[in-house]
This record gives structure tokens, sequence and C-alpha cells, in this order.
């Protein structure tokens, strides 16, 4: 699919071509775990469904479209795609990353890899310069998050990238883009190497669904991503690609109302006397504004806040809404509620990482703004 084509036309068509057999426009779910060869290792592109499978090929390069990447890989989920990209390294390797990090993250980086011999070190993601301070001789990876979860702190991503220069030796830049999705955010564009995203979030967008994926932009990347894919073998069946692809499908326009209903929260937020603080890229309140403007397409989905009266009313609040609902997760059509320093952050408590535990995060579903409000309204009242 030529790259020429804007997002929206990618997205229902990329990798995606009418079934050779039938004409089927709908990729067709592939339900099948090995394929006949004419001839000892001769076969039409698919030998084992660990390997290659044709749903998953079509999301793989839609993905790869999408983010403006040379190849993608789909996963299992989201964490199993952050371990594919880890097994890049080697024991004595140096992994830098931002201190504002998803807690799945901060949990296998220090209570697996860590005892395997990998190294890491955390800085907070706004000052480029505080970040590049840390790397060291043998920092092999630089692992970013923009926005960041739950604070939504952006990182400039392309400065990162200049900064640590072009030469082969140089560590990996690889960005967790799920909060952003490649629609608001390409950071293979801006520089990275190395795109992480958790498909059951925005791209699959209607909780029904697990996966992750991996796009990078060089061939040397791709086939050792194509091998680790293959040895460890997180990867997702046919039946959840197709529900991935049939998300992306809708991914600018959901992404678009996501973004409109985050707006007027925000909005309600910022004039609501019980409120302390609230966290959203495009709000004018946000200290990094003119970057996530200049490096999104809009300020996405995803508000956080703190209530004044600290953890009970937070508490409070999360356990009264009606129509956001108490759970784990993000970006599906429905809106979620959490308090991420006892739900998606726990494995950061007594890190020097941990997240306040006033903090509430919203993700703002497509439902009516006017319902959505009404239900924060009663909660905070």
């Amino acid at each position: 699919m030529k790259q020429s084509l804007r997002f929206e036309t990618l997205a229902i068509h990329a990798g995606q071509e009418p079934d050779p057999a039938t004409g089927a426009v709908m990729t067709p779910i592939y339900q099948t775990s090995t394929y006949k060869q004419s001839a000892v290792g001769e076969h039409r592109g698919f030998e084992y469904s660990r390997t290659g499978n044709p749903t998953r090929k079509a999301l793989e390069d839609a993905l790869a479209a999408l983010e403006a990447g040379q190849a993608g890989f789909a996963f299992a989920s989201g964490m199993a795609a952050s371990d594919a990209v880890i097994h890049l390294l080697r024991p004595g390797d140096h992994i830098l990353a931002v201190s504002d990090l998803y807690g799945g993250t901060y949990r296998i980086f220090e209570q697996v890899y860590r005892q395997y011999g990998l190294e890491f070190d955390y800085a907070k993601g706004t000052d480029p310069d505080e970040l590049l301070e840390k790397v060291r001789p043998n920092t092999r990876m630089i692992w970013l998050e923009s926005p960041t979860n739950p604070l939504l702190r952006i990182v400039d991503i392309k400065t990162i990238a200049d900064e640590v220069g072009s030469e082969r030796s140089r560590p990996w830049i690889v960005v967790d883009n799920t909060f952003a999705t490649p629609y608001l955010q390409q950071p293979l564009q801006l520089g990275a190497d190395i795109v992480v995203h958790s498909t059951t979030k925005y791209l699959g967008g209607h909780s029904d669904v697990l996966g992750g994926a991996v796009v990078v932009k060089n061939d040397e990347l791709a086939g050792r991503l194509a091998f680790l894919q293959n040895a460890i073998g997180a990867v997702p069946g046919p039946m959840d690609c197709f529900l991935v692809l049939r998300g992306i499908k809708t991914l600018p326009v959901r992404m678009d109302r996501h973004a409109r209903n985050a707006e007027r929260i925000v909005q309600f937020l910022l004039e609501h006397p019980t409120v302390d603080s609230v966290f959203y890229p495009f709000s004018d309140q946000h200290p990094q504004r003119a970057l996530a403007m200049q490096q999104m397409r809009n300020g996405g989905g995803m508000v956080s806040f703190i209530p004044k009266g600290g953890e009970e009313v937070a508490r409070k609040i999360a356990e009264q809404t009606k129509i956001f609902t108490l759970a784990e997760s993000l970006g599906g059509v429905e809106s979620l509620i959490e308090i991420p320093a006892r739900m998606t952050h726990v494995s950061t408590a007594g890190s020097g990482f941990e997240v306040d535990p006033a903090l509430v995060r919203l993700s703002v579903g497509l439902e009516s703004e006017l319902d959505l409000l009404e239900d924060l309204k009663q909660a905070l009242g």
C-alpha cells in the first residue's frame, strides 16, 4: 500500500487486499495451525501458524503502514511485545527509561530482567538533556513513553533522537505509542527506531481483545524481531488479529471523538472547585502544550486529575461514577476510571517513582459528552 495515501485510507485498506480465492472484502480468519506443502520444505509462504498466519500478516502489514515503518510484528499482548524488544539485548546492557512509566513495564524491567543481568536507570523524560546525561557507554536502549502513563507528560522524541545521533552504535530509541496511537503521532518519523503498542487499547478499541505490536524501520531490526517472534512464540491467534484489524478501520474517527469528549471533560475539571490538578496534553495548563501540539494531531482520550482531599476522596470518586466504569485498561469505546497507585501502577510502590495515591485516571470513551459530564459532576459533588 502506497505510503502517499492518507492515514484514514491506510487504516481501512493497508495490508488488506480482497481475498484472492473468494473475493471477500474483509480479511478471512485463517483458523489453522499448519499448511500443506507441495514438497518437502516447499510451501506457499506459510508453514506453521506460530511462524506466520495470513490473518496475522494482514494485521502486521497494516501496522507497518500506519506507523510508516519497514515491518510490523503482532504479539499476544502489549507486554509480550515489550518482552520481545527487550530480548534484543544481552546481559550487561543498560536500558535508560522515562521515570513516569507504565507499571507493567517497570515490573518486567525490575522484577524479571534485572535478575538476568540487564541494568536500568530512570529519568524524567520531559528534559532531554537530563535524560541523556544518564546515557552510559553500555546503554543499548532508551525507552520512552509519550504521552506518559499516567501523568501525560510529553517527551520530545525528535530532540532526543537528534542528540543521540545516527551512528549504528548508538542506543536504540524505543517509544511506547499506545496512548497516542499512530493516528496522533508517528515516532519513527521523529527519529525513533522501534515503536511498541498494546493493541488491546485504542487500536482494538472495543475492549474485546488482547494484543501487542512492534514496528521497526530497518531490515536488521526486522530480521531479529522476526526470529524472536517465532522462537519465543508469544503470538496472537487469527481471531485476535481479525478483531484488531476491524478496530483499526475506525481508529481515526474514534480518536477524534475521544479527544473531543476529553477536551470538554478537561474544561469541566479545570473549573471545578474540588479539583486540585488536571493533566491533559492539549490543555492550556499543560506545561508542554506547545510540544504536544507540534508532535501530536490532537490531545487524545486520556485525562488524569488529582482532587482536593487526597486518596480517600479519589477512591470515593472512582467508586461513585455510574457511566465511567471502575476498571483497568483504556482505549475502548466505553469510559473507564481508575486509581493507578492501587491498580495499574501498584508495582511502582516503594520505587521512588510511585504515583500519587490521589491521582485519578480517566479513559474517556465515546458516550455523549453531556452524560459523561453529568456523571463526573455527581461523583465529584
